[in-house]
């Protein structure tokens, strides 16, 4: 089984660290692609800084997020468990996962990486600032660059399982399942109920989330398809409803009441 998770906005930069290896990462295959990435980026923010400050589209409050992006090549690292932050991380807590369901995490996460592409939880990496939807000089747009490159990353990390598809709309166009995989595909969105109307809610979207990979992990059990999936939530306490199966995969929608 594999859980595709979106990266956070926000990070914890390590204070102490080897330098990046990309080598070292998981998924080699990628290797090349994140050097083409990592020099784009980085020559982006050696340059002019008011150029790359509206290209990241940060904003002069966080142009320091430029000097950090220039100097990754010898920057700190530590496990990407424990730069990603923000509500779903938050909630998902993997540092605090112990035994089997720490192994679980290593082996059935995968996040979505405007740098990287893909990384395990377990993956040095430092704190860094890309979006998937900014466009690097002479490499395009990140999502339409990865999307070039993902797919064998993906269908390897998944095997004949089941893929949990929960990342965020800035993050799909890194990977698109072809109609063999779709089926095998379970995306997510959770709506918020009061007073019998639903809405989307970022925050309960994000935390709900978090808290969902969280049971899986610990309770070990893999579900082989989307339905099979919103049976297992359901025993796990969710109120859990089936879409149709589409192109990006078959929707489960999760009804939440409070967090």
């Amino acid at each position: 089984m594999l859980i595709l998770l979106p990266p956070s906005e926000g990070k914890s930069a390590p204070r102490r660290g080897k330098p990046l290896d990309l080598p070292s990462l998981s998924f080699p295959s990628l290797t090349s692609a994140r050097e083409e990435v990592l020099d784009a980026l980085v020559s982006l923010c050696e340059g002019d800084r008011e150029k790359a400050v509206a290209t990241l589209g940060i904003g002069h409050t966080l142009a320091a997020e430029v000097d950090r992006n220039a100097a990754l090549r010898t920057a700190s690292t530590t496990r990407a468990d424990r730069v990603y932050t923000g509500v779903l991380y938050e909630a998902l807590d993997l540092p605090g996962l112990e035994g089997a369901a720490k192994r679980r995490a290593t082996s059935w996460l995968a996040v979505a990486s405007g740098l990287f592409g893909l990384l395990r939880p377990s993956d040095r990496v430092p704190a860094y600032r890309l979006s998937g939807d900014v466009s690097l000089p002479g490499l395009g747009t990140v999502s339409t660059y990865w999307a070039r490159h993902l797919d064998a990353a993906v269908r390897e990390a998944a095997g004949r399982g089941l893929v949990i598809d929960l990342r965020s709309s800035t993050y799909t166009p890194f990977w698109r399942p072809t109609p063999d995989v779709a089926k095998k595909v379970a995306t997510m969105r959770v709506l918020h109920e009061v007073d019998g109307t639903r809405k989307v809610v970022s925050h309960f979207n994000k935390a709900t989330k978090g808290r969902i990979v969280r049971a899986l992990l610990e309770d070990g059990t893999a579900p082989s398809s989307p339905a099979r999936l919103a049976d297992h939530l359901r025993v796990l306490g969710w109120t859990v409803e089936v879409g149709a199966a589409g192109k990006a995969g078959t929707q489960l929608d999760v009804v939440v009441s409070d967090l």
